[in-house]
């Protein structure tokens, strides 16, 4: 991807406005319950306030909740903030294929099955906001072979399902492990992959000496705690501010032209992640934005939205 030189260097954030589930446990039909979403509008004004907008990827749990819709019809009153979609294919009619971690990747699934699927979630979406969506996420990163095709099909410009230096494919997921954190075109799409950042006096070896030592006993901790080498993904989720904040200087250093951040609305309130369990994590995960806001705008890092990342695409 090419951006205008009068982009910038920007950066967005993308919510993932879902459910609320255990994340220890198996995945389950059942869980549809969406009451943290009680956070979602003093969260937003804390946005508000630091000049950010928010991509709300939500998904069919979040797009079929009337108080939902209600709180998020007001969040994009802001004029900044957007709408998009993220499947969850396990709580996503229609329902034809059994809930396995396999099946958990949109992209595993039939082709059939997956188009039917983003149908029943985009118009659900474009029928209670009265817009039709742009923006994709497979949730659980699960973008298949197809998926960009039957996005562009049903009119999404942009698809940010690629995690670049994470591999899940030992329950069936993708491997984004060769991949950066560049903008690319795609199939008549822009993919903006979650930033990902190495860290560390080796992160010129990146992703290669990340895998190899996985397969060493404590060997990806060894070399994180003695300045070698860290993977550092851009959220506040499980990811301290001042290694954060390093990965930003080095990514704008390298010449990355827009960060995407990225996290879950359950974290809004505790209890629904394991990133935010009580008030105190909570009081961290604010504290974590105000000190990120503080510091990408004293690098000349300025917020962008979904309609200005379109009309740099041209």
């Amino acid at each position: 991807m090419a951006w205008p030189a009068s982009f910038g260097t920007r950066y967005t954030v993308f919510v993932d406005v879902e459910e609320e589930f255990d994340w220890r446990k198996p995945l389950d039909r059942a869980n549809r319950a969406t009451t943290a979403m009680a956070g979602f509008a003093d969260a937003h004004r804390r946005f508000v306030d630091h000049g950010i907008a928010l991509a709300c990827l939500i998904d069919h749990p979040i797009a079929t909740d009337p108080a939902a819709v209600a709180i998020l019809s007001r969040v994009v009153e802001d004029g900044r903030s957007e709408i998009g979609t993220q499947l969850h294919p396990w709580v996503n009619p229609p329902f034809d294929e059994p809930v396995t971690p396999v099946t958990s990747y949109a992209g595993n699934l039939l082709p059939a099955l997956e188009a039917a699927k983003i149908d029943a979630l985009t118009d659900r979406v474009a029928d209670a906001f009265g817009r039709r969506p742009r923006v994709y996420r497979a949730g659980r990163y699960g973008i298949g072979p197809r998926t960009v095709a039957l996005l562009a099909e049903r009119g999404y410009r942009i698809d940010s399902s690629v995690r670049p230096g994470y591999d899940y494919s030992a329950d069936g997921g993708p491997d984004f492990t060769a991949l950066d954190s560049g903008a690319y075109r795609t199939g008549g799409l822009v993919e903006l992959p979650l930033t990902t950042v190495f860290t560390g006096g080796l992160r010129r070896y990146g992703a290669p000496l990340h895998r190899a030592l996985g397969r060493v006993p404590r060997g990806r901790g060894v070399f994180s705690r003695a300045g070698l080498l860290s993977r550092i993904a851009l959220t506040p989720e499980d990811m301290p501010i001042e290694a954060a904040i390093e990965a930003v200087d080095v990514a704008v250093d390298d010449g990355v032209r827009l960060l995407t951040f990225s996290f879950h609305s359950p974290s809004l309130v505790p209890g629904h992640t394991p990133y935010v369990r009580d008030a105190a994590d909570l009081a961290r995960f604010h504290g974590w934005w105000d000190r990120m806001a503080t510091h990408l705008a004293r690098r000349g890092v300025a917020n962008a939205t979904i309609e200005d990342i379109v009309a740099a695409l041209g």
